[in-house]
């Protein structure tokens, strides 16, 4: 891709004339980092190999933060300080793309995470090889643990901003079923839904199938349970208003011809606003308790809140430089607006939502989407209109999602470098 031809000539464009010679090396990384997938809490191999290349571009670099966090830092005279994040785990799911780079293990990168650090990396890359045309501080956070929603916690508990500087701003992207070349951001409303995941443990009396009268059903149980927190959403949330509740996990005994004596299932429950969040879980814990005492259960419920994400909003000011920056580079054309989505994660804990962790309050976060569907991709779905047309590709999660990389990777590159550019101090700013 000749970039000369559609970059700016200005503060952008000086930095982002090197993206041909970064792209091709990147390109290798993000293909090695997707076929050699690890899951939450076990990233060593992909934390050590984005270490190594910070290193290697200038960064001061601690490994092992929270876990297998990885931090750079790039200081380059006076100016603000600037957290770009970016997720290092995957998930266990068996891919079934077709790649050639394909994992071939029990996980794959099924959420894009691994062109989330590619991008990172990439956008440190640029910065460092352009410092005579930004002035401040970098800090890179490559975070393990984001799909078990635990990792951003770990970071800050372990002392990320008291070590690393409290930041002016926190700036992440993530993939989305976009064209690839996109990015989308919100505008003042919730970008991600807050989520809360619940153990849940009924407990009964186990005996013979044949004699269900001396028994407590723990199964039963369980299946009241399910049917019944259907009315959460369906009774007790506003129409207007988006929440979830689901029930992703059921386990219970090990043989047709035994009652077990406990059912086991995990809950999520997803809002947009964390009292809507709240009430949630109130209401999971009332039905549990509720369906166990009216099943006879001779124990009461056992109900853990394994971890919770807060709402994702990112900070008006910081959306609307990174939007005017994106529009500059890629193209007004390629900018569009993000409604909200009951997806989630924990960047949010970066913000003040976190704030009962780190200390800080006023932290700036800046979030947007990035798009992933290759020509290819595209030319092969069906619909009368777009939605139902990026609605017929593998959205994230699923076995066969497969960003293209020759466009996500570039697109995402120059995003995420764009718009820490339009945060950093100039040298031509008055101090």
């Amino acid at each position: 891709m000749d970039t000369a031809a559609i970059l700016p000539s200005d503060k952008y464009g000086s930095v982002l004339r090197q993206s041909d010679a970064v792209l091709r090396p990147l390109t290798v990384f993000a293909m090695d980092l997707h076929q050699n997938p690890e899951p939450s809490g076990e990233e060593a191999r992909t934390a050590a190999r984005l270490a190594d290349a910070l290193a290697a571009e200038g960064y001061a670099v601690t490994r092992g933060v929270g876990g297998h966090g990885v931090v750079g830092v790039l200081t380059n005279g006076e100016g603000p300080r600037v957290y770009l994040r970016a997720e290092l785990d995957a998930l266990p799911i068996q891919e079934r793309t077709g790649l050639p780079y394909a994992a071939q293990g029990p996980c794959m990168h099924a959420c894009g995470h691994d062109l989330h650090v590619a991008a990172l990396l990439g956008a440190a890359t640029l910065l460092a090889r352009a410092l005579p045309h930004w002035q401040g501080t970098v800090v890179v956070v490559g975070q393990p643990a984001e799909e078990t929603l635990t990792g951003a916690r770990a970071m800050l508990e372990d002392g990320l901003y008291a070590r690393f500087g409290r930041p002016d701003a926190v700036l992440a992207q993530h993939t989305a079923p976009l064209l690839g070349g996109m990015v989308a951001h919100g505008y003042g409303q919730p970008l991600l839904a807050g989520s809360a995941q619940l153990d849940v443990t009924l407990h009964g009396r186990g005996g013979h199938a044949g004699a269900p009268h001396l028994t407590v059903d723990p199964i039963l149980a369980a299946a009241a349970v399910v049917l019944r927190l259907q009315g959460i959403v369906s009774r007790e949330s506003a129409p207007a208003e988006q929440t979830t509740v689901t029930v992703g996990r059921i386990q219970a005994g090990t043989h047709s011809g035994v009652v077990p004596d406990s059912a086991s299932l995990g809950i999520t429950v997803r809002a947009l606003f964390p009292a809507s969040l709240d009430r949630l879980v109130t209401a999971v814990e009332r039905v549990v308790r509720a369906e166990s005492a009216a099943s006879g259960c001779p124990r009461d419920a056992e109900i853990t809140v394994v971890s919770r994400s807060p709402v994702t909003l990112p900070d008006a000011e910081v959306t609307a430089a990174t939007r005017e920056a994106h529009r500059e580079v890629l193209g007004a054309e390629r900018v569009v607006p993000w409604a909200p989505s009951m997806a989630t994660e924990d960047f949010g804990l970066y913000g003040d939502a976190g704030q009962e962790i780190h200390g800080c309050a006023g932290i700036a976060l800046g979030y947007w989407m990035v798009g992933t569907v290759g020509p290819r991709q595209w030319a092969a779905t069906s619909g009368a209109n777009v939605m139902e047309r990026l609605a017929s590709l593998p959205p994230n999660h699923s076995p066969e999602f497969a960003p293209h990389l020759p466009v996500a990777l570039p697109s995402a590159t120059r995003a995420m470098t764009t718009a820490a550019l339009a945060l950093l101090k100039r040298p031509s700013e008055n101090s």
